[in-house]
C-alpha cells in the first residue's frame, strides 16, 4: 500500500495519505505549509520504536558506524509525520501503557473492574474496558 511505501521511504514521509471510504476517495496532499507532527507507528499492539533506535539517536551513529539522525525514523518506518487530515483516520494511543493494557484485554487477561483501594483522586482518568471492543491502535504519542 501507499502507506507501506511511505514507511519505506519510496514515498516523501511528508506526503499524507486520506482513504475517505465514505466519498470513495484516495486523496494525496503534498502542499506546503501543511503543519504534521511525528507519532510513532504501532505494528500488532507493539511500538515499532526500540531501545536501539534511541541509542542511535542519542550516540547520532548505528552500531555499525553508520550516522543516524531524526530523519532516519520517519525513514526507516518507526514514526510519521501525520497532518490534521490523516489523524482523522488512524487510532492514536496516548502512552505506551495502553498497549500493554489493549494487550492484555484482548488476550482476556486484564481484569477490567477498578480496585477502590488503588483509586486515586489526582490521577489521570482513563477509559473503562468493562463492555467495549478492545482498541487496535495504529500510532502512539
Amino acid at each position: 500500500t501507499l502507506k507501506k511505501l511511505r514507511r519505506k521511504d519510496d514515498v516523501h514521509p511528508e506526503v499524507s495519505i486520506v482513504r475517505d471510504i465514505r466519498e470513495r476517495e484516495l486523496r494525496l496532499y503534498t502542499d506546503p505549509g501543511r503543519v504534521c507532527r511525528p507519532l510513532f507507528i504501532v505494528e500488532d499492539q507493539q511500538l515499532v520504536l526500540q531501545k536501539k533506535h534511541v541509542r542511535w539517536l542519542t550516540q547520532g551513529t548505528t552500531d555499525e558506524g553508520e550516522d543516524f539522525k531524526w530523519q532516519h525514523l520517519a525513514k526507516s518506518g518507526v514514526i510519521e509525520l501525520l497532518d490534521a487530515e490523516e489523524e482523522e483516520t488512524v487510532m492514536i494511543c496516548m502512552m505506551p501503557e495502553e498497549l500493554e493494557t489493549a494487550r492484555l484485554h484482548g488476550r482476556g487477561m486484564l481484569s477490567s473492574k477498578p480496585n477502590a483501594a488503588d483509586f486515586d483522586p489526582a490521577a489521570r482518568l482513563k477509559p473503562s474496558l468493562e463492555n467495549s471492543a478492545p482498541h487496535i491502535w495504529t500510532h502512539c504519542e
